[in-house]
């Protein structure tokens, strides 16, 4: 049995890095090139596209593009795609830049100044970015969800075209042994004899009920093995950073899981928490990792009280025939139960909610942050110690922008105190 194809009709990986000499060529080329700046957002996402994650996409979406897949949930050639690849520039820098349609442009992170790509513009257009937040993130609130203020914060248009990726970013250098590529997924799967993999995807700490997602779906009888795919681009304030987690993620596989059923992986996007759709998106892009599976729990990709806790699978029931080759493995709220002794769920457990501890990520991070004790039905005591070092010792917090600036008042009193 064959890994399940790439998404899109050609069925095949959409590499857009270059390397080598045309790599080289490419890079003396954009120094000449009109600059186009790109959020973290941005950015993330032509590391996606140049790794072949964004498959079928050849580069940022141009107007047609963009809106069937707002509205319609497809591309133009039918192709199921569920959330904006954008770009986006302000209307001052458009009229400052000399970008036009058909001119290329160099592609430039705009918090560290490095060349990312270069793009040919093919369209400029206008989107009306209301509407769009209401489709895909089901709110146009942006004081509340993180989605919906960066689509707001976008500039008033975006230019759509095809991408040459040329700068890997620094994530091959931070996790060496874990970020890769999907034909470097796929290929490790085929070493290892898989053919149904099932995905898990997170981006906090794995607790208990994550652990009984995991072991659950390898339980199955459908799974070769799992892959524990873990984001590292930005996330939002609180969410604890990469680095912290990928110890915690080992912590758990050499402890608690047996190793040759388990993979471990990370990848750079970006979260956008938009619950129900950015499920489908991690449906796609984890088909082109080559799982055949994606567990789906309850509140996948959410934020706050947006979404019901289980719309991110129903909406896979909403997609047409043969929309994707991955199919979502649904499970139920999860939890330790006093009375079964044990890990369980809503379909498996009599008890009452005070007979259980409900676990979540918000409730996990809440209580390290302060300090509290937490119940040995939380987490694993490896994953926990990993968590209280991070959080209690100042030294221990990797000063950087997308984690330093998660610390509340009172987290930086107790660390100040804590030095003295």
């Amino acid at each position: 049995m064959a890994l399940p194809n790439p998404h899109g009709p050609e069925k095949k990986l959409m590499l857009l890095f270059l390397e080598g000499a045309a790599r080289e060529a490419e890079i003396a080329r954009a120094a000449g090139l009109p600059k186009v700046y790109m959020t973290s957002m941005e950015t993330s996402d032509i590391l996606m596209l140049g790794m072949g994650a964004f498959t079928p996409l050849r580069g940022f979406m141009n107007k047609a593009e963009c809106q069937g897949c707002v509205f319609d949930l497809k591309l133009p050639d039918g192709t199921m795609w569920p959330m904006p690849v954008t770009l986006s520039i302000s209307a001052d820098e458009l009229a400052s830049s000399g970008v036009k349609e058909g001119s290329d442009v160099a592609l430039i992170d705009r918090e560290s100044g490095e060349l990312y790509g270069t793009m040919t513009v093919e369209e400029i257009y206008q989107i009306d970015k209301l509407a769009q937040c209401k489709e895909v993130y089901k709110t146009d609130d942006a004081e509340g969800h993180p989605g919906v203020a960066k689509t707001m914060a976008q500039g008033e248009h975006n230019l759509g075209g095809p991408v040459k990726a040329l700068n890997e970013g620094k994530y091959g250098a931070i996790y060496p042994k874990y970020y890769m590529y999907p034909a470097q997924s796929r290929a490790l799967f085929e070493e290892k004899g898989w053919s149904r993999v099932v995905a898990f995807q997170t981006r906090n700490p794995m607790h208990r009920s994550h652990e009984y997602l995991v072991k659950f779906a390898l339980e199955s009888g459908n799974v070769d093995g799992a892959f524990i795919h873990a984001i590292v681009g930005a996330l939002k304030a609180g969410d604890i950073p990469g680095e912290t987690r990928v110890k915690c993620y080992e912590a758990l596989i050499d402890n608690w899981f047996p190793k040759q059923n388990i993979a471990l992986g990370v990848y750079p996007m970006e979260m956008r928490y938009g619950g129900p759709r950015e499920a489908l998106l991690h449906a796609v892009f984890r088909q082109n990792f080559g799982c055949k599976y994606l567990i789906v729990g309850r509140d996948h990709a959410g934020v706050g009280s947006y979404y019901g806790p289980f719309d991110a699978q129903t909406i896979f029931d909403e997609l047409r025939p043969g929309a994707l080759e991955l199919a979502p493995m649904k499970i139920n709220w999860t939890f330790y139960c006093y009375k079964c002794e044990s890990m369980a769920s809503l379909m498996t457990c009599p008890h009452e909610k005070e007979d259980r501890v409900i676990v979540s990520g918000t409730q996990f991070r809440r209580a390290m942050q302060e300090g509290a004790e937490l119940p040995k039905e939380f987490g694993r005591p490896e994953v926990l110690a990993i968590l209280e070092e991070y959080y209690q010792t100042a030294e221990k917090v990797e000063i950087k922008k997308h984690a330093y600036e998660d610390l509340t008042p009172e987290m930086l009193k107790k660390i100040q105190e804590g030095k003295k």
